[in-house]
């Protein structure tokens, strides 16, 4: 059992998303279920076309691992299963490695989905679910972006009934403006319907399952028309439930190795997305979630991916929002998708093969469509320039470049964005607010004691090997400033300071030697336990003298005037009064 994350007690470590259950909207959660099936069956044979395996293995993402997730993983709506980036990311990493659509790309899939659920456990192990929150939203809408718009110029050749040759956008989507003269008109005619089917029924109601109703109609209307004499179907589709085992590949480390970078890439995305959906949804139904959690679930459906025979699987944005819109509040709705795709691999694969391969050509090119959000794009561009150029560049680099370069980036421009605007720390000096009887901080351009001769900095971030410049820069431009009584005690106030590392703790030493040699005294204000220990071990404390690290900034300022008198023109606060800026 696992303690739960507010220490109230514990909870077993399966079941989150189910339990407790909730009896009166059990129909609803089931009726949900229905939904989420309708939808995602045709979405998730459409992604088998991505991926470059056979059609049934999209049913596969849904059978086990969802039903994995549904056990093991906390979250009461994410929903587990085949997903356009992870899928992306595999084809493009694996091009070169096999025959796409072989055997032996199917089982170089099914092992990433293995090393994935390896990468999941290790990060579960370690607590590193943290790791999600330093993917940057710009950065994150920039790659989905670039995916999208990836998948959606591969998919055109699909769409023509050309076959496609190349797995790099720009040169593909260049040779099918060449061949346009010999497109298809049987497949664009079956495309152009199918999407009309799935956009009109949209716009009458979110809850219409335009992907079945088109698949049905399209099966119905390739076997009453025979329309397999004239273009591309699906052939036969195997029914029954998948083989159980390990991926038949040649073993070895240096097969691995070549796998790794690609599993990594995908790790990440998983982790990213399916944490975001998770906290989204458990944050608009105050729900309790758990990031460590939810990745033994991740972990445990991609190790029943990897066995079964299918490919990586993701937490879906798009399959959890159709739970959700169809009333869906646990993962009863999750577990009732998989007892009815169970239903169709038993009894229903015999028609799949009348279904022509441009059908699903033309649902992945919606779905692909709709991950270019150009909503969230222009929003970026008009509140903050310099993110939008982030993201367009990550987002160019995934369909100029590569999909798994483009997750590479987007981590490195997200860390960069982070150090960008927290390592220079906006800082202030805190002064005496003499109307209010107070504090007030004022800029460092126009420093002003707190008392005479005391002054008091404030800065605003831990301490660390990329700002400590800063810091010794403003501390010693503070301590030669002219126009204000000879100082005599410079205070740090450093409430801020969560850490100090050793290329600070020795920026640190040289300081206060430096001020020591003028005169002033350095002291510090509200340092924390754990910096304290820090200023300890790095030789800190003793440097400074004893008494020279106090529990508030009003304990410092009494100690300063009980040394130096209070002049009748100074304004202090007491204890706990507010700091204004």
């Amino acid at each position: 059992m696992t303690q739960d994350s507010e220490g109230k007690g514990f909870r077993l470590p399966i079941l989150q998303g189910v339990l407790p259950l909730d009896r009166p909207g059990l129909g609803r959660d089931i009726l949900a279920g229905f939904t989420l099936a309708a939808l995602a069956i045709p979405g998730t044979m459409g992604y088998t076309k991505i991926i470059g395996t056979p059609v049934i293995t999209g049913l596969y993402t849904i059978l086990i691992p969802m039903s994995l997730f549904a056990i093991f993983g906390s979250s009461r709506h994410l929903a587990v299963g085949a997903d356009s980036a992870t899928a992306a990311v595999v084809a493009a990493g694996l091009a070169g490695m096999a025959v796409r659509g072989s055997n032996e790309w199917l089982a170089l899939c099914s092992l990433l989905a293995l090393m994935a659920a390896v990468f999941m456990f290790t990060a579960r192990v370690l607590r590193l679910g943290f790791l999600a929150d330093f993917l940057s939203r710009t950065v994150l809408t920039g790659f989905m972006t670039g995916v999208g718009v990836q998948v959606a110029l591969l998919e055109v050749s699909g769409l023509l009934g050309l076959q496609g040759t190349s797995n790099q956008p720009l040169k593909e989507i260049v040779r099918d403006l060449r061949l346009l003269g010999e497109a298809n008109p049987y497949a664009v005619c079956v495309s152009l319907a199918v999407m009309v089917v799935i956009v009109g029924g949209k716009r009458v109601s979110e809850k219409i399952p335009g992907g079945l109703i088109a698949v049905v109609a399209a099966i119905g209307v390739s076997w009453a028309l025979n329309l397999g004499a004239h273009l591309e179907t699906l052939g036969s589709v195997p029914s029954g439930l998948p083989t159980l085992g390990l991926p038949h590949v040649d073993w070895s480390w240096a097969l691995i190795e070549k796998l790794l970078p690609i599993a990594f890439a995908c790790f990440v995305v998983i982790l990213a997305q399916s944490a975001a959906t998770s906290r989204a949804y458990a944050a608009k139904y105050s729900d309790r979630f758990d990031e460590n959690v939810d990745m033994v679930g991740l972990g445990m459906a991609n190790l029943g991916a990897g066995l079964s025979g299918t490919f990586i699987v993701n937490g879906s944005p798009t399959n959890t929002a159709m739970v959700d819109g169809g009333g869906g509040r646990s993962q009863v709705s999750q577990l009732t998708t998989c007892v009815l795709v169970l239903l169709v691999l038993l009894f229903l694969t015999g028609p799949l093969a009348h279904l022509p391969t441009a059908v699903l050509s033309a649902i992945v090119f919606l779905v692909a469509v709709h991950m270019i959000d150009i909503k969230g794009m222009t929003r970026i561009f008009v509140e903050a320039r310099a993110e939008f150029w982030v993201a367009l560049l990550t987002a160019a680099t995934v369909v100029v470049v590569g999909v798994e370069q483009g997750i590479i980036l987007a981590m490195v421009l997200s860390l960069l964005d982070h150090v960008r605007r927290g390592y220079r720390g906006s800082n202030s000096v805190i002064a005496a607010d003499k109307r209010k009887k107070g504090w007030q901080t004022v800029p460092l351009s126009e420093p002003q004691q707190i008392a005479p001769g005391l002054l008091v900095y404030l800065f605003s971030h831990s301490l660390y090997y990329a700002n400590a410049g800063q810091f010794a820069e403003e501390l010693l431009r503070l301590a030669t400033t002219k126009k204000q009584p000879p100082l005599a005690w410079l205070c740090i106030e450093a409430a801020a300071i969560g850490d100090v590392d050793f290329s600070a703790a020795a920026m640190l030493r040289d300081t206060c030697t430096l001020l020591k040699q003028q005169g002033i005294r350095l002291v510090f204000a509200n340092v924390s336990a754990q910096v304290r220990g820090q200023f300890d071990r790095h030789g800190i404390t003793e440097m400074l003298g004893a008494h020279a690290i106090y529990g508030s900034l009003h304990a410092v300022v009494a100690a300063y005037e009980s040394q130096f008198g209070t002049p009748p023109a100074t304004a202090t606060a007491a204890a706990g009064d507010e700091i204004r800026p």
